[in-house]
């Protein structure tokens, strides 16, 4: 039996970006009746929500889309560097932040900023919306859910999937 691909996302405290990218790519996965073929979770470079549900927003947000978050915050360890077969950041800071956990170059090669999977030509990023109102989400769901189609795309193009 094929193995399971291993996705993990990230971001700082993984209660905005990272759940809504995974649930996004779970929802997109479920609606391919894809995903016996996946792992997927998310965490964050930081402790500061351990245990927390995604941000209120973030889980409204996702659930006006027919997505329902129910990931617990939890901080990136060591192992998930290894575990995973696909290290998805949010942004510059945190893929520097994840990058300097390991000088294998087999590990830093799993390590992809999310963003650089969407399908138009902005920036690889994905903005933290913590600090912002509502509308900031609905961007980010937008933008986590076109990046990951461009992600399930990559992974049928680099035969992941076939």
């Amino acid at each position: 039996m094929k193995q399971k691909i291993k996705v993990l996302f990230i971001c700082l405290g993984n209660i905005c970006r990272s759940p809504a990218a995974e649930g996004a790519f779970l929802n997109l996965v479920k609606q391919r009746k894809m995903e016996h073929l996946f792992e997927i979770d998310s965490c964050g470079t930081s402790g500061y929500h351990d245990g927390d549900l995604a941000d209120p927003r973030t889980r409204k947000v996702a659930e006006k889309r027919g997505i329902r978050l129910t990931h617990r915050s939890r901080k990136l360890n060591k192992a998930d560097l290894a575990h995973f077969d696909y290290l998805l950041v949010m942004d510059e800071t945190n893929f520097l932040d994840v990058m300097s956990l390991t000088s294998e170059k087999k590990i830093q090669e799993k390590i992809f900023l999310f963003g650089r999977f969407r399908s138009d030509a902005g920036a690889p990023m994905i903005p933290d919306p913590y600090y912002k109102n509502e509308t900031a989400f609905e961007g980010v769901q937008d933008l986590v859910e076109d990046c990951s189609l461009g992600f399930l795309n990559f992974l049928g193009e680099d035969k992941c999937l076939k």
